[in-house]
């Protein structure tokens, strides 16, 4: 593991977001190595925060790190979903202030090829929870052709995503990403600023961690628990995600929850959960992008709840 943490994807807007709570819990979703967790902790002293992540490389590291913090500090391990719902027996709503999310595959974790996330990598697992069941290997050796070609299509939007499972299903078994990235790299689209198997990767990555289903999920529980007078802050890195957070934050924020085909409200008119701060999705400014380049997919949406529980 490198000795020096890398800087989190766009760190001063997150900074900027939750400059002005000066008191209560933020919750970060996905702690990683601790990039957020640490800043937002400097920036702002007299709030908690509790931070979470089901990869325990990253909880033994960032443990580490927060040390300085750690009165001010409670990690958890898991996925983000099940945890929230688990703490929201144990805290008041009216504490949390803040929810972070920053989705996906972290910088390190890519760097770690033994993980097998990366192009180069000589394994082929792609599970943020060592200790979970379904890993890459899985996924590409033992999926059927339709398996395959559902989470191309659905998770890579890979248009020849029928020519692609065919493929791996005729050609497998596959021992590492390097070895499946490689056979395949024919296949794959070419013109895009982007490595040729990105989109098989992700889609694979997505399928082994049920990314899609765990933020679903956390929007659900944000949802369900109408946290009163706090941010909501999602960072995404492709389209479907950010998709799913826009539609979602457009929801929260209809007062009328009425069918379309209605010829007047009749729901009330009150359900609205607070506003969208964010018209269009942040993104990593000129400086950040020489810096990182893997922040320039980074899109992070924005979203206040209203006072309504308190």
């Amino acid at each position: 593991m490198q000795d020096i943490p890398h800087i989190p994807v766009l760190y001063r807007e997150v900074l900027e977001i939750f400059s002005d709570i000066k008191s209560g819990v933020i919750i970060d979703c996905t702690m990683g190595y601790g990039g957020h967790s640490s800043m937002v902790l400097e920036a702002n002293p007299y709030i908690k925060l509790i931070a979470i992540d089901q990869d325990q490389s990253a909880i033994d590291f960032s443990t580490k790190r927060l040390e300085p913090y750690k009165d001010r500090v409670v990690i958890k391990k898991g996925r983000f979903s099940s945890v929230i719902k688990d703490m929201l027996k144990e805290y008041d709503i009216k504490e949390i202030k803040g929810i972070l999310a920053d989705i996906g595959v972290s910088s390190l974790q890519l760097d770690q090829k033994d993980r097998g996330f990366s192009f180069s990598s000589d394994n082929l697992d792609m599970r943020m929870d060592k200790e979970a069941a379904l890993s890459a290997a899985t996924v590409v050796n033992e999926y059927s052709t339709q398996e395959l070609e559902r989470i191309l299509l659905e998770y890579g939007e890979l248009r020849n995503y029928k020519k692609i499972a065919s493929f791996i299903v005729n050609n497998r078994p596959f021992s590492s990403a390097k070895e499946l990235s490689e056979a395949t790299k024919h296949l794959m689209p070419i013109g895009k600023k982007i490595h040729p198997s990105t989109l098989l990767m992700q889609a694979i990555r997505i399928e082994v961690n049920n990314e899609l289903g765990e933020l679903e999920s956390l929007l659900d529980t944000i949802e369900e628990a109408k946290f009163p007078n706090a941010k909501v802050a999602i960072i995404s890195f492709h389209s479907l995600e950010d998709r799913i957070v826009k539609d979602r934050f457009n929801k929260w924020r209809e007062s009328c929850i009425c069918p379309q085909e209605a010829m007047r409200c009749i729901c009330g008119g009150n359900h609205s959960y607070g506003r969208v701060l964010t018209k269009k999705p942040i993104t990593a400014k000129e400086d950040e992008l020489k810096q990182n380049p893997r922040s320039r997919s980074a899109k992070m949406r924005v979203f206040e709840t209203d006072s309504g529980n308190e």
